[in-house]
């Protein structure tokens, strides 16, 4: 198996600018990517529950993994749910497959994105997280537009070992992500 163009990148370039930058003494000290997380929340999947499938099958499609079905913790009678019911999927992406996802989404389903001007450099959390949603899933080239019911959101968090939000925004800004200009 052939390693990821971004882990390249990662290992021979960014690596040692993000230590010349920021004056790490150790190499462990060096930010990293930990996970991606992928999640579809489905409400509708309440009153129909063919439309959690659906959810499944393009969540898998767009990250070429077998997504966990999530299921509602408590009951809440005035949306008629009950506990244990499916009410959204979720991937988490480690390692390789990791790397292939931000490399597809930070160079064909983010321009694809309609009246696209950057993501926001407000959505860390200040521990070098960075959470983002998208609107519909048909950026993806994956999702065939012709087979898609329901046009459907998404959030993607993308964790890395970073301590500050500064550190993990130079880390993203070196795998190419489109920053808003302020």
């Amino acid at each position: 198996m052939t390693t990821p163009r971004l882990k390249t990148l990662y290992n021979e370039e960014l690596r040692a600018k993000l230590k010349e930058k920021f004056g790490y003494a150790n190499e462990m000290m060096i930010p990293k990517l930990d996970k991606i997380v992928i999640n579809i929340g489905c409400g509708e999947a309440v009153s129909d529950s063919k439309k959690i499938k659906s959810v499944e099958a393009e969540l898998a499609k767009i990250t070429g993994q077998k997504p966990v079905v999530t299921r509602a913790k408590k009951s809440i009678a005035t949306f008629k749910l009950r506990d244990g019911m499916p009410i959204g999927a979720k991937v988490t992406l480690r390692r390789a497959q990791m790397y292939e996802f931000l490399d597809r989404l930070v160079n064909i389903a983010l321009p694809r994105v309609r009246d696209f001007r950057g993501v926001s450099t407000k959505s860390f959390d200040g521990r070098g997280n960075y959470a983002m949603g998208l609107k519909e899933q048909i950026v993806f080239p994956e999702i065939d537009y012709d087979d898609v019911v329901d046009v459907r959101g998404m959030d993607i968090v993308i964790c890395t070992t970073a301590n500050t939000d500064e550190e993990a925004r130079e880390l993203l800004s070196g795998f190419n992500m489109p920053f808003k200009i302020n």
